[in-house]
């Protein structure tokens, strides 16, 4: 059975409704991320790239300064626009290695196969289409080459706080001692700066999530009626917690394919996304708890944004 209906069919069937994040980006959601990242208020992108076009030359010799020959793996590349950076300058270099992007997005992939060697000639690209830890064990079987894994774009803050520990233990076990992680996080910071960036005076942002249910009527012949549903935001200082739902605008009832119907009361919420803010001390933690120790922090010049590289013990 297809796993997209499963998944939609379990988050809708729960107590607390809920649909994963991870299905916003089809064709039409990776553009519309990528319209999101050009938004005014939307800083984690523009943080982010700041260190990656600023700070490359350190982030490049700290990387080979544990390893000049290495295979360089993605989770959830997207466009690759921060990451190109850092891959141009390893190539200036002539670091040693082949670029594997991971995402679940095919025509993230088919992009940054077909486009990323004209634009960087020279550059070895092997994609990967899928969950994150099948594709990475599929690289595994591909080379065994020390490995040093980007994670960036606060992707970590999509994961609830109480599923943190697991995810970085679990991609932990996909590593071997000495080889390295470096993953952005989006730091707590003022709380209207935050919630502004989930909630666009454009309403671009609004747009991407109720794609998702366009998605699903189109993917999977729901009827989902996108005007009876409205895009809501929520940050919590206290736990760092940014949520998104979808809350129905009336009493209404849903059919997801010939089947499977749920029922929807007056201001009933979906929960969409999570983008959880850490401070530095608890990204320390992290890692610790999980196998690994931080061995550089790399920070926007605010300060509002965190890339912290881990070696893997």
């Amino acid at each position: 059975m297809n796993k997209f209906y499963e998944d939609i069919v379990r988050g809708l069937s729960s107590r607390s409704k809920y649909l994963e994040s991870k299905y916003f980006y089809d064709a039409v959601g990776d553009k519309l991320f990528q319209d999101i990242m050009e938004c005014p208020e939307y800083y984690p992108t523009r943080c982010e790239m700041e260190i990656f076009s600023q700070q490359t030359g350190a982030l490049s010799s700290l990387l080979r300064s544990h390893y000049n020959d290495f295979e360089l793996v993605e989770l959830g590349a997207g466009d690759a626009t921060k990451s190109i950076h850092l891959l141009r300058r390893l190539l200036a270099e002539n670091a040693t290695f082949t670029y594997y992007p991971i995402d679940i997005s095919s025509n993230v992939i088919n992009y940054l196969e077909t486009k990323l060697p004209l634009q960087l000639p020279g550059l070895k690209v092997k994609g990967l289409n899928g969950e994150y830890f099948e594709m990475l064990e599929r690289q595994k079987r591909d080379s065994s080459r020390p490995k040093i894994v980007l994670f960036l774009g606060s992707n970590i803050g999509n994961i609830p706080a109480d599923g943190v520990d697991g995810f970085c233990k679990e991609l932990r076990s996909h590593l071997n001692t000495g080889d390295l992680a470096l993953i952005g996080f989006d730091l707590k910071k003022d709380p209207r700066t935050i919630l502004a960036a989930y909630n666009d005076k454009g309403g671009i942002t609004k747009r991407f999530n109720l794609n998702l249910l366009r998605r699903i009527n189109d993917e999977l012949g729901a009827d989902f009626d996108l005007e009876k549903f409205e895009h809501y935001p929520v940050y919590d200082p206290g736990t760092g917690a940014c949520k998104s739902y979808l809350v129905s605008l009336a009493e209404q009832r849903v059919c997801v394919g010939d089947t499977e119907c749920f029922d929807f009361k007056e201001g009933e919420p979906i929960h969409t996304e999570i983008s959880q803010k850490y401070t530095v001390e608890q990204t320390n933690d992290i890692a610790a708890n999980c196998g690994f120790k931080p061995i550089s922090h790399l920070y926007d010049s605010r300060h509002w944004f965190l890339d912290a590289v881990w070696e893997c013990v």
